[in-house]
């Protein structure tokens, strides 16, 4: 699932119409040699050698060279790039763990010192899958600013994300969105999903068929090594909590202290994922309208049931007549729908959201809902010709990548002509606003290579340090039913710290669960299994 806005990040998972790309093990063991031939049998053949493991060392022994970072890159804030205590660097990776030997591609780091007696690295992942950790960390330094007296604070772009290789399909992804012609017909829609991943393909280049959980977490354990860390300290929001837990599977005897907030599932599907989401933001905008309806001024009246029918048009009309910029730009109901999907992660953001939506409503202006969903001018951009700009829909190219990569289920053609009716009708009726943007990247799963059994069958009962899992009652993206699931998945080294408020995961809503946190991050501090927050 994506993170929050705090978190730099927003919206979506996807499907059981999942083709995904394919991702080693990486823990996966070489086959077992043959029992040794009994004395009794000497015609029986020798076993075979066990198969050589990939050598890694010269990953392993890299040191990262922190420089002053360039705002013409990475496109960050002044404050940030001026500041000393702040650097950038890079990580080499294999681009195929299973032959390192051949193809690399370079991971984006950015680093805040500690300012006190540093303890090690703590690495944090903002969620997506797709949320960008070196422009999320410059948004959201001074959130860190306690836990950072005794961390180097790392944020860090994943494979196919930001600025290390990103991703594309050429432009923002539209099958199964409803406003396609293979709406009505299914062997259509099938065509245009194939031709969509086909473009995926070509624009992303190698990166795409090495995406996937499983290998950013080996990336992770690389990170580590290269940050001079003997354990990982590491910080996980939404879908970094996935991340996280796949580490402690992969690397146990590598993991330091560890929270993963927002908690992710590791076993629903992307189509059970996306209904999950497209259910928890309707709920989260319900509770939005009614809100706003109970304050005076509210553009949508004092009626909640009447709010939800003018937001669902607004969104029809939008996406029937966009409005244009005098540059040719488009503004649809799906550039509602994202908008709505960042700011509704966050109770705080409500004020903002009814006065953007009241602009639009009133006058046609859709400018302050821009810069709430962060589209004027907050991309990063590289000089012409550098492979590290950032394509426009990099975060939903990445998003799907991912999802399909950690998904085994892969029904064929026939299937899903069959169900893709049913589907649609599912997602509508689970939120006529945000039922369409969810079912696009479960759609998009389609055509792609078979996706990885590893996260399902085999990332549970880790053998680990004690770590915490923060799950948050109101959470849009990710249920607290999640929380309690993966904590009885991963097994009796998972904490649960139950927060009772609303919003996408605690650290940057609840004072209570951030101090906690950074209880446990600095001082071995942990909350009792089942302790809780009050919402605040």
């Amino acid at each position: 699932m994506r993170s929050t806005s705090a978190l730099t990040a927003a919206t979506a998972t996807a499907a059981t119409l999942a083709l995904a790309l394919t991702a080693l093990p990486a823990t996966a063991a070489p086959a077992a040699p043959s029992a040794p031939s009994a004395p009794t049998a000497p015609s029986a053949a020798p076993a075979p050698p066990e198969p050589a493991k990939p050598d890694l060392g010269r990953f392993y022994a890299q040191k990262i060279k922190w420089v002053a970072c360039k705002p013409d890159v990475q496109n960050l804030p002044e404050d940030v790039t001026k500041d000393k205590d702040v650097g950038c660097g890079k990580v080499t990776v294999p681009l195929d763990y299973a032959h390192p030997g051949r193809a690399t591609l370079d991971l984006a780091l950015m680093r805040v010192r500690a300012s006190g007696d540093k303890r090690g690295s703590l690495l944090v992942n903002f969620g997506g899958p797709g949320g960008a950790g070196v422009s999320g960390l410059a948004g959201s330094k001074k959130d860190f600013g306690y836990v950072g007296k005794g961390y180097d604070v790392v944020g860090f772009d994943p494979r196919g994300v930001g600025l290390s290789e990103p991703v594309s399909c050429g432009g923002r992804p539209d099958p199964g969105d409803g406003t396609g012609d293979g709406d009505d017909d299914p062997a259509v829609l099938l065509e245009q999903l194939r031709e969509e991943a086909a473009r995926c393909a070509k624009e992303s280049g190698p990166v795409l068929q090495h995406m996937g959980t499983v290998n950013v977490s080996r990336d992770l354990d690389v990170m580590r090594q290269a940050l001079g860390d003997k354990k990982l300290n590491y910080l996980g929001f939404s879908y970094g909590t996935r991340l996280g837990a796949v580490y402690t599977s992969q690397f146990p005897k590598k993991v330091g202290r560890m929270v993963l907030d927002g908690v992710d599932t590791l076993t629903e599907n992307v189509e059970e994922q996306g209904l999950v989401g497209a259910e928890g933001r309707q709920t989260a905008l319900d509770n939005f309208l009614l809100w706003c309806t109970k304050n005076a001024g509210c553009v949508f009246g004092e009626d909640s049931r009447a709010a939800r029918r003018t937001m669902v048009k607004i969104v029809e009309d939008l996406d029937a007549y966009p409005l244009r910029a005098m540059d040719g730009q488009e503004f649809t109901g799906q550039d509602v729908v994202s908008v709505l999907g960042t700011a509704l992660y966050s109770r705080q953001a409500w004020p903002a959201l009814s006065q953007a939506l009241g602009g639009l409503l009133a006058d046609g202006d859709p400018r302050a809902l821009l810069r709430m969903g962060g589209a004027m001018g907050e991309r990063p951009q590289a000089p012409r010709g550098a492979r590290t700009a950032v394509p426009e829909d990099n975060a939903d190219a990445a998003l799907m990548a991912v999802n399909c990569a950690d998904d085994p289920d892969r029904p064929d053609a026939k299937r899903v002509e069959r169900e893709v009716g049913r589907i649609q009708r599912e997602f509508e009726e689970a939120s006529p606003v945000f039922g369409k943007s969810m079912l696009t990247p479960v759609l998009l799963c389609f055509g792609r290579p078979a996706g990885t059994d590893y996260i399902r069958n085999d990332v549970r009962d880790v053998d680990t340090p004690k770590f915490l899992l923060v799950g948050t009652r109101g959470d849009p993206a990710t249920p607290y039913r999640w929380t309690e699931e993966t904590a009885k998945r991963l097994g009796s080294s998972a904490v649960v710290l139950d927060n009772k408020g609303d919003g996408h995961t605690g650290y940057f809503g609840s004072k209570c669960v951030q101090a906690k946190v950074d209880a446990f991050l600095l001082y071995k501090e942990l909350p009792k299994n089942g302790s809780s927050c009050a919402a605040e």
